[in-house]
């Protein structure tokens, strides 16, 4: 179910973003072999260029890359800024996870909120809504969640009528359901308050283990959606961008 927010309750964005991407992309090697996967080139443009222009318009005007598997080629390919946005790198010098690799790059953010999204994935939400619900009713952690019909590639997450996440359930075949779309505002004191440092997972040591512990809210929205993780939805997004004029 999607919340109702009011234009009056649609606060100002965060406006930092830290972007994973330092992802090995192992089942996408068969046809990007030579490229870390946020570089995965559609229609000659690096996947991760669309993420990026995606959020811009959404209001995010700095960036944090946490990076590990060929780092010193996104560094090469962006710089210190994209579209005048700066950037910064936050390098894994060993694997330490989804949500290590956030840990390790929060300090190259200020605020107290911070949003964070997958490298690979693109989720055409609304960003302000997504804040707007996160400031509201005071959130650890607020996640983007996907309708979505006919699936066993996800696991689904469960929420009561406030939008509190109640239960993340395994992959499994289902007709229906609410899938994590990887982008997530988080409180850049939610892992210390959940006890969790050094290398972990995410959505296992954190969203899993700890959803009924801690006020993790979720909303939900019908935006495009894609992750590039496996050769057909690479493939998929070839056509996608072009159909949908992401390239302009």
């Amino acid at each position: 179910m999607r919340q109702q927010l009011s234009d009056s309750e649609t606060h100002q964005l965060t406006m930092e973003a830290i972007i994973l991407a330092g992802g090995f992309g192992t089942r996408l090697r068969s046809v990007v072999a030579d490229k870390p996967k946020a570089l995965a080139p559609i229609n000659g443009r690096p996947f991760l260029e669309y993420l990026l222009d995606h959020l811009i318009r959404g209001g995010i005007d700095s960036f944090v890359f946490s990076v590990g598997y060929r780092a010193q080629m996104i560094e090469e390919h962006f710089g210190d800024c994209y579209h005048d946005r700066p950037i910064q790198y936050a390098l894994e010098t060993e694997p330490l996870g989804t949500g290590g690799g956030i840990a390790n790059a929060l300090p190259y953010t200020s605020g107290d909120t911070v949003l964070v999204t997958n490298g690979d994935s693109l989720f055409l939400t609304d960003l302000a809504r997504q804040y707007a619900l996160h400031q509201q009713v005071g959130a650890l952690a607020t996640l983007a969640l996907r309708p979505m019909k006919n699936f066993s590639r996800y696991g689904r997450v469960e929420v009561d009528g406030d939008g509190r996440i109640t239960a993340f359930r395994e992959k499994e075949a289902v007709e229906e359901g609410l899938i994590n779309g990887g982008v997530y505002l988080l409180q850049r004191d939610a892992f210390a308050q959940a006890g969790l440092k050094g290398a972990f997972s995410l959505e296992r040591d954190f969203f899993g283990a700890k959803v009924a512990d801690f006020p993790l809210y979720g909303l939900a929205d019908e935006g495009y959606f894609l992750d590039i993780g496996i050769p057909e939805d690479f493939a998929r997004a070839q056509e996608d961008f072009l159909r949908f004029k992401f390239n302009q």
